[in-house]
């Protein structure tokens, strides 16, 4: 056993062993990756097999955040549309078995790129690989057809950036820690501009660097993970939030972000041109989800910085976000909207 804290590991591996995966006892379990949200662990047994879990986080919790159910209810319906994603393998909310939703799924062997280390190690060949097979993997989100997925009711259909707007303007009410009027200056903008919305797709919600899984051998995509804030809205919405977490060597403002700054990495717009020739959407409105979405992040940002100022505890191993990083990406945002024309 491996003491990992969110998990009786007994009953776990007595439900992993149950499930007829081929698991041989004594199972071990290992906290993976550096994400704030669900707990993602390795599991690994005595025949060198491998397996991934997922559960929420510890505490109290929202009552829609972190839903490890949905999660697998998406994951599910994905199986075999062409998008990469791991495969599913059981669901548990047993009380006897754990406190919140488990998910157990395939271990996807490969690179995640979620440090400048694991960037750097990459030649620049493979990180211009990564990067040019990320528009082709929203491509393959973005074609999902709902109604044959099932997943048509998984989230509202109305207006996707009013949506948007409405509750992050909400969020930055609970948890600015100053006031900032660029912010609000930068919603009514935003919310003047809004663009016609003429579909509606699957969106991921999260779609960067840090939540995708490379090959060893070419560095393309194999599998997209993290898909707690998936929901159906604008694709654009996607592509402006790739954009958003993409630094670039010649940024003022590189953010926190900084792997993509490397050589050899793709710049914003081969990224955005490499998506429009795949889907031969409309790029018109980029520039608004752009701002939107780099508006969005300076407010989860000021979240993040308001939990740490709360509690130092919930403070990440990397450190986090300071006032000059939220007000530097507020600058990017405001500039972003007036080069799209937004006013």
């Amino acid at each position: 056993m491996s003491n990992a804290v969110g998990l009786d590991e007994e009953a776990v591996s007595a439900w992993i062993a149950d499930l007829g995966v081929g698991a041989v006892a004594p199972l071990t379990f290992t906290r993976i990756g550096n994400g704030q949200s669900n707990l993602t662990f390795q599991v690994d047994d005595s025949g060198g097999a491998q397996w991934v879990l997922r559960r929420p986080p510890l505490g109290h919790l929202l009552a829609s955040a972190h839903d490890v159910a949905r999660e697998y209810r998406i994951l599910s319906a994905l199986q075999g549309t062409g998008v990469p994603v791991p495969k599913v393998l059981a669901l548990t909310e047993d009380p006897a078995v754990t406190d919140s939703p488990l998910m157990l799924m395939s271990y996807v062997d490969g690179v995640v790129i979620d440090s400048i280390g694991v960037a750097k190690a990459l030649t620049p060949e493979r990180r211009r690989a990564t990067g040019l097979s990320m528009p082709a993997a929203l491509a393959s989100i973005h074609r999902v057809d709902l109604e044959l997925a099932g997943l048509e009711d998984l989230a509202s259909h109305s207006p996707y950036a009013e949506r948007q707007l409405k509750r992050w303007s909400g969020q930055w009410e609970q948890s600015k820690t100053r006031d900032v009027p660029e912010v609000d200056e930068l919603a009514g903008v935003l919310a003047r501009s809004i663009p016609d919305q003429r579909e509606l797709t699957l969106v991921h919600g999260d779609f960067h660097l840090s939540n995708v899984i490379t090959s060893r051998e070419d560095g393309r995509v194999v599998a997209v993970v993290d898909w707690e804030l998936c929901t159906l809205g604008d694709p654009l919405a996607d592509v402006g939030a790739l954009l958003a977490y993409w630094s670039e060597a010649g940024d003022v403002v590189t953010g926190p972000f900084i792997a993509s700054t490397l050589d050899g990495f793709p710049t914003r717009a081969e990224l955005a041109q490499a998506y429009f020739d795949e889907t031969h959407r409309d790029p018109a409105a980029l520039g608004f989800w752009h701002a939107l979405a780099l508006w969005k992040l300076a407010i989860i940002a000021e979240g993040v910085l308001r939990r740490t100022m709360e509690d130092p505890r919930n403070t990440a191993a990397v450190g986090g976000p300071s006032t000059k990083i939220i007000d530097d990406i507020v600058a990017r945002a405001t500039i972003v909207a007036a080069e799209a024309g937004l006013q």
